[in-house]
């Protein structure tokens, strides 16, 4: 008896036991590479900042840090301003002469005032030639071209911005493609292992399959790669501190057609581009100069009134003091100035010219990649996409062989590249464009 109720006594302590493992599910094994994929966002982040272009712009002319010190020197050229108006200082002289130093006996109030001298003195500089208002003129002229030269800096900033931004939406839509492509690759190497476990598909062709599917995760790793390193290139320009870390840009590649005309494009750039106009008002700060030497070359009236006490008696006295400009009328700076006025019309009339080629250069650039999107609007990216869900679907079917199913992926994958990769570089062009005219609004 003693036995048998030992015996119970263990199966009723066991039972829990095995009610437990019972209930308690298996672990699943670890999924393979293959299987796992890349690893996609981590959905529990809060969700990053999206920039628009616009918006992209407008942060980078307020934080970029290049262009925040360029405009410091429009500053500076105002600072100079300041300087160029003021007007010379007076001067004020004094002297003490006929003191007893050796005889200090004789230092009495009857000495100081009938026998020592003091001389009390006050001069001042009369510009002549109107030479303040020819220095502050030269330097107003010059914080305009300052000032101009600045804007084409904003211009410049503009350009690199946007194409940046371009390259950003091409990481991301390749990275959409290269997503797109392995989740619909996944499903055929699970439909192809439903095969083989059937007998329907030798070893040899799943092997394959699954080493094309390497090809898909290495193409969604790399294009991961290329976006972050587009968004930190992008950062550099809006400024690092002006968006976050996780930060995402809006958008997406698009088809823009522009109508305007060459000639129109020219008219417009020659109207609006800053380093154009930097080189007009060039012109007219070099005449200001030339104003200046002309005005330097008149010679200053100094003027002196001097009030004496000598031996009792105070008188006073005025001094007049000019240069006879025989040897020197400054007519040096006079000539080199108005070689300097040759020299910037010449400028001139190159940046004339270098606008005009690079709306030729940017406009044949637009044009040329507008028919290569026209070729690809034009039936070729349907065609590929079509021609690869036939094969798709035959190969599933049975119908089709591995090596026109997997000729018929890289096909569309490369078709679908390149085609992004176009419309990437017509909105490059278009940036460009708006880059050689001076202007983001085309006509």
């Amino acid at each position: 008896m003693m036995k048998k109720g030992t015996a119970l006594a263990t199966a009723l302590l066991a039972l829990p036991l095995s009610v437990l493992a019972q209930q308690t599910p298996t672990p699943a094994p670890p999924a393979s590479p293959a299987q796992a994929g890349p690893p996609r966002a981590d959905t529990t982040q809060p969700p990053p900042t999206r920039v628009a272009l616009d918006e992209a712009i407008r942060l980078a002319l307020q934080h970029n840090h290049a262009l925040l010190a360029a405009r410091s020197t429009i500053l500076q050229n105002q600072a100079q301003e300041i300087t160029a108006n003021l007007r010379p200082n007076p001067t004020l002289s004094w002297d003490t002469q006929f003191l007893p130093l050796f005889q200090p006996s004789n230092f009495t109030a009857d000495y100081f005032e009938n026998q020592a001298q003091f001389d009390l003195g006050i001069g001042y500089l009369f510009e002549r030639g109107r030479k303040r208002q020819h220095r502050l003129q030269a330097a107003k002229d010059q914080t305009a071209v300052t000032r101009a030269q600045v804007t084409d800096n904003e211009r410049q900033l503009t350009f690199n911005v946007s194409q940046q931004f371009v390259n950003v939406l091409l990481a991301q839509s390749t990275l959409d493609l290269a997503q797109q492509d392995y989740d619909s690759f996944q499903k055929t190497v699970d439909i192809s292992e439903s095969r083989f476990k059937v007998g329907d598909m030798s070893e040899g062709d799943l092997l394959k399959i699954k080493l094309q599917l390497l090809q898909f995760q290495a193409d969604v790793f790399a294009a991961r790669l290329s976006k972050v390193q587009a968004l930190a290139s992008l950062r550099q320009f809006l400024g690092f501190e002006s968006v976050p870390d996780n930060y995402d840009v809006e958008g997406a590649l698009d088809y823009q057609p522009v109508h305007a005309g060459l000639d129109d494009l020219k008219a417009l750039a020659l109207r609006t581009r800053p380093d154009l106009q930097a080189a007009h008002l060039g012109v007219t700060a070099a005449h200001s100069q030339e104003s200046l030497a002309e005005a330097n070359g008149k010679r200053d009236l100094n003027v002196t009134f001097d009030y004496t006490h000598t031996a009792g008696v105070n008188s006073g006295a005025f001094f007049f003091n000019i240069d006879i400009p025989i040897f020197d009328r400054n007519q040096g700076e006079i000539a080199r100035t108005r070689y300097a006025i040759t020299q910037f019309q010449e400028l001139q009339n190159e940046a004339a010219q270098q606008v005009l080629t690079d709306v030729v250069d940017a406009f044949e650039a637009l044009h040329s990649n507008d028919q290569i999107i026209q070729l690809y609007r034009g039936g070729y990216v349907d065609q590929a996409q079509k021609s690869r869900d036939i094969t798709e679907y035959a190969y599933r079917k049975g119908a089709a062989s591995l090596l026109d199913f997997l000729d018929s992926e890289r096909t569309y994958r490369a078709n679908q590249l390149a085609y992004r990769q176009a419309l990437a570089s017509y909105m490059t062009a278009l940036e460009q464009m708006r880059q050689a005219v001076g202007t983001r609004n085309l006509p």
